[in-house]
């Protein structure tokens, strides 16, 4: 007996050498990053669905619906704005006049024009937008819990895995950071660490952009890695008793997901931007976003099966505050926010389409909230947060282009028809998928909670 208790004590001793030799190897901050999503997809709550992928493009601030896709011209002055609505390839559905390409491909979009919740902060309202899951407060103070909800990219992430080998199922970039802290409902909470989004806070616009978590050290080659990888198997084979230790497994899983992206090229490929033709590029649009939005149609191309990209504070120029334009509204519109979105969007759109992907791949355009219809706030010029109505814009993934859902009263303040709140968005997203919306996942006490309370807003499908 005691011989057998020495034998697993060394097999422990050297399994632990070769898994921090290993990590040596792979680099120490890639599992920080990644904490590895699952590659078996669970099947459990299955249902049919269209959709594979999803880029979720998060407004970070919240855009004026007003002057964005549900303008008011014949409200007052003091609502209407100073912005005039143009023709769209929709008849009968105008746009902002500073969105002219989004207007040329509206036919591609559905409207969703009266979402609606009383959440007025932003972290508060951010994590509703960004899990489908009313808060349990609405305090901007709200952090990071394991009582939150995760992502929808981790619940992705857990029922259905990555499209491809060696490519994580859930990416994001950048984190929205608002007063010193994380806005929660970016992560996976309860779900565990390994269906946290493989997450990078670099500039894909910057010339010399990249990860060097991905980048093995000079003196190591794939066989030498490879030849590590089965050893450390050989060994575990050896371990009758691997399985009663469940930190062990989860330094596993996380080690092993670090190795397989080392090993396959995918993703690696996937985030080296330079690729592109200098014309592909400037069609995005050589900013963060515009990038970023290029960067998405890479990834979901490469096998990701969820991109959340942020169009967060700071994007778009120095001391931006995002969407949350309480100041100068329409100056900030019309020259910095406006644009950026008009050239990014429409061409992820066109690009996803001429490659095939557009059908499969399911985009959300949304912030936390809408703006205010009376104008006025703070200096006279702004709108201030308003989440008692607002639209949100989906693309691809079986969307009827063109459609609209719901409608807002002559003001934009509140829904006059078909109200919906988060939830419901949430559910649509994951319908759409094929995962049923009333399935259950378990927090860390074990309790059984519903995915969302929501239901799917299938009017604006094929």
């Amino acid at each position: 007996m005691n011989g057998c208790a020495e034998y697993r004590k060394y097999l422990g001793n050297r399994r632990s050498a070769l898994q921090f030799g290993a990590l040596g190897l792979a680099g120490l901050s890639l599992p920080g990053i990644l904490r590895g999503e699952s590659t078996s997809a669970s099947q459990a709550g299955r249902a049919a669905g269209r959709a594979k992928n999803v880029i979720f493009l998060h407004q970070h601030g919240g855009p004026s619906h007003i002057d964005t896709f549900d303008m008011k011209p014949s409200a007052p002055a003091g609502i209407r704005g100073e912005f005039q609505p143009i023709a769209s390839r929709v008849a009968g559905q105008p746009v902002c006049e500073h969105l002219p390409r989004w207007a040329s491909s509206l036919d591609q979009w559905a409207q969703v024009r009266s979402v609606h919740h009383n959440m007025k902060n932003h972290n508060s309202a951010g994590y509703y937008c960004l899990t489908g899951k009313a808060p349990p407060t609405d305090d901007q103070r709200l952090r990071d819990s394991l009582d939150l909800y995760p992502a929808y990219g981790s619940v992705v992430s857990k029922f259905l895995g990555s499209r491809s080998p060696g490519m994580p199922a859930f990416v994001s970039y950048p984190h929205i950071v608002r007063d010193g802290s994380t806005t929660p409902g970016q992560h996976a909470s309860f779900l565990g660490k390994r269906f946290d989004p493989f997450f990078f806070n670099s500039d894909p616009n910057l010339p010399d952009f990249s990860l060097p978590e991905l980048r093995l050290p000079g003196n190591v080659d794939l066989a030498r890695l490879d030849r590590r990888r089965q050893l450390l198997q050989v060994v575990d084979a050896q371990l009758a008793l691997r399985e009663q230790f469940a930190v062990a497994r989860g330094l596993d899983e996380f080690q092993q997901q670090a190795l397989s992206i080392l090993s396959a090229p995918g993703l690696k490929e996937a985030l080296d931007i330079s690729r592109e033709s200098a014309q592909m590029r400037d069609a995005y649009g050589r900013t963060n976003y515009g990038q970023s939005c290029l960067l998405a149609r890479r990834l979901i191309e490469a096998g990701t099966r969820f991109v959340t990209v942020y169009f967060a504070s700071g994007i778009g120029g120095k001391g931006s505050e995002g969407w949350d334009t309480h100041q100068d509204n329409f100056t900030d519109l019309k020259k910095r926010l406006l644009p950026i979105t008009d050239q990014a969007v429409p061409t992820l759109i066109a690009d996803l389409r001429s490659r095939g992907l557009l059908d499969e791949t399911l985009v959300i355009w949304m912030g936390e909230f809408g703006r205010g219809p009376k104008i006025g706030d703070r200096d006279g010029k702004g709108r201030n947060h308003w989440p008692d109505c607002y639209t949100v814009m989906m693309a691809g993934g079986g969307i009827a282009g063109g459609s609209v859902f719901g409608a807002s009263d002559a003001y934009g303040a509140y829904p006059a028809s078909d109200p919906v709140g988060p939830e419901d968005i949430s559910a649509t997203l994951y319908w759409a998928l094929g995962i049923d919306p009333s399935s259950e996942v378990t927090d860390t006490l074990a309790r059984p909670l519903p995915l969302t309370p929501g239901s799917p807003i299938s009017k604006i499908f094929v």
